[in-house]
């Protein structure tokens, strides 16, 4: 914007000081009106006998309002992309509903027995082979030991029938279990339980849709390993 001319008035050393601080404010943030109030300024402040190109208001008239369309259409495309994301949600939560009652398998470090219902889960495996899988009650005492193979990497299926390696059944309840292929921390291989879906629900944009499994509790959509 051409600066104003100040050279034909009034205006003290403190008054010009106050102008150039309310410059500097009003370039960080400027509205319409403020440019109009700034120009209005401006065509009282110039020469009469030397006035300004009329052209020159006209070319900023017209780069200001370029501009205030500019900041229109950014608005207006920020607000569509609000809208698309929340319809996607929206979409994502209806579509998942679709696995009510159905069963999934999802990581977990702890299987919940029922009572006469054999508890389900399964063993991520890295590479070909036979792991282990260790079924551990509250105080951390396995109980149980289940051999799993398998002939690639990938998810292998196992069940526990509920009974401790004497063939003895357990109590229903929260049982910790881990798998491996040998002894070590590094041959710990993932492990996945299987519930069924009760709920479907929106937990927010970190975790976005999830599902509310029985055993485990909610579980984000985007950790679903297999529906079964």
């Amino acid at each position: 914007m051409t600066a104003v001319n100040t050279n034909n008035t009034t205006n003290n050393t403190n008054n010009s000081s106050s102008s150039s601080g309310a410059g500097s404010a009003a370039s960080a943030s400027i509205s319409q009106a403020d440019f109009l109030k700034l120009l209005t300024a401006q065509l009282q402040a110039q020469d009469p006998t030397n006035p300004m190109d009329n052209s020159q208001f006209v070319a900023q008239l017209a780069q200001f309002s370029q501009l205030q369309a500019t900041q229109d259409l950014d608005t207006n495309l920020q607000s569509l992309s609000s809208n698309i994301n929340t319809s996607m949600q929206t979409s994502q939560v209806i579509n998942s509903s679709s696995l009510l009652d159905r069963n999934v398998l999802v990581p977990s470090t702890n299987m919940t027995l029922t009572s006469g219902t054999p508890a389900g889960g399964a063993v991520n495996f890295t590479a070909a082979g036979t792991a282990t899988v260790t079924i551990s009650d509250a105080a951390g005492n396995p109980i149980r030991h289940i051999t799993v193979s398998n002939t690639s990497a990938g998810l292998t299926q196992f069940s526990w029938d509920g009974k401790d390696d004497n063939g003895n059944a357990v109590s229903p309840g929260s049982y910790a279990i881990s798998a491996s292929t040998g002894s070590g921390s590094s041959s710990s291989l993932d492990t996945y339980v299987s519930g069924k879906v009760s709920g479907v629900g929106f937990g927010g944009d970190s975790v976005g849709t999830y599902l509310q499994v029985t055993g485990v509790g909610g579980v984000p959509l985007s950790q679903v390993a297999q529906i079964l």
